[in-house]
């Protein structure tokens, strides 16, 4: 097998990992929520997956990052998985998997914007494209859920924010090579994470229902170890754009497993909102391919 097939093998298996599995981790987060507090979840979940990474990177002889790759994973660490993740897990206390999902799907137009701070502005189609999805953006704020949970919403996208930034920021920072980046992500986020959950003084006081358990271990293999290390591997591999191309699955498959699994119910002011903003995210993804489209 040559070295080009093999490439276009591992990233389609990466881009189903990253599109399917990342989806399906938002009803996780719910199910387990049930059983612990936010910050400690979603801390223990990146230590352990990040420890028996490292273990078993260490023991093939992958070696130590340095100094300089161990703070560009904590900058990375910090915004992907304690802005990012650690914000959808804060905010899902109140709001649905669903439309936490959908709030996450605007990150491309968040990224698209940060693009700007190293001299790469949006072109004109992208421009129009951000103006479509932040109108999404603006419809969605009229759900029922964020009208009723503020503190949700603005959490939300503030992970949205800080997920873009750390995505756009990583190609602009020293990190360990190859699986070892998320390793050291996963160790550094993690420990942030139980860090600002033992000082906001969340505690685990039972022992976890069995479906929290069960959705605990998944979102640390599967959403983690997996889903996790196959997005690192594509920001490394492949354009941005596609790398971000789950922006447009996951909403789908979280809304249908919310309803589906998690009883809950998509509104026609969401629905309608997820159709604009999925559209501005695809202009986006359009103006950084260089498609040429006349815009009036």
């Amino acid at each position: 097998m040559s070295e080009s097939l093999r490439t276009r093998i591992t990233v389609g298996l990466a881009l189903l990992s990253v599109y399917l599995i990342w989806g399906s981790t938002y009803l996780g987060i719910r199910f387990a929520l049930e059983s612990f507090p936010p910050l400690l979840m979603a801390g223990f979940r990146f230590l352990i997956a990040g420890t028996l990474m490292f273990t078993f990177l260490r023991l093939r002889g992958t070696p130590v990052p340095t100094h300089r790759q161990w703070l560009g994973a904590a900058v990375i660490g910090a915004f992907l998985l304690g802005g990012g993740n650690g914000g959808v897990t804060f905010a899902e206390q109140w709001v649905s998997s669903g439309l936490a999902a959908v709030v996450i799907a605007s990150m491309p137009l968040w990224a698209a914007l940060f693009g700007g701070l190293w001299k790469r502005w949006p072109n004109r189609l992208e421009w129009v494209g951000l103006m479509v999805g932040f109108a999404g953006v603006a419809v969605l704020n009229l759900e029922h859920d964020f009208r009723a949970n503020p503190l949700g919403a603005i959490v939300l996208f503030g992970a949205a924010i800080s997920w873009a930034f750390g995505s756009v920021l990583s190609g602009h920072l020293q990190l360990p090579k190859g699986p070892m980046s998320s390793a050291a992500q996963m160790l550094v986020g993690g420990v942030l994470m139980l860090a600002l959950g033992a000082l906001s003084g969340e505690r685990i006081t039972a022992l976890p229902s069995a479906r929290s358990a069960a959705a605990f271990g998944y979102l640390i293999t599967f959403g983690s170890l997996i889903a996790f290390s196959s997005y690192a591997y594509l920001l490394r591999t492949v354009r941005p754009t596609l790398a971000t191309s789950y922006a447009y699955v996951n909403p789908l498959v979280a809304v249908g497993l919310g309803v589906l699994l998690g009883g809950e119910k998509i509104t026609a002011v969401g629905l309608i909102a997820t159709l604009i903003i999925l559209g501005g995210v695809g202009l986006v993804a359009m103006g950084r391919a260089g498609v040429r489209v006349r815009v009036l």
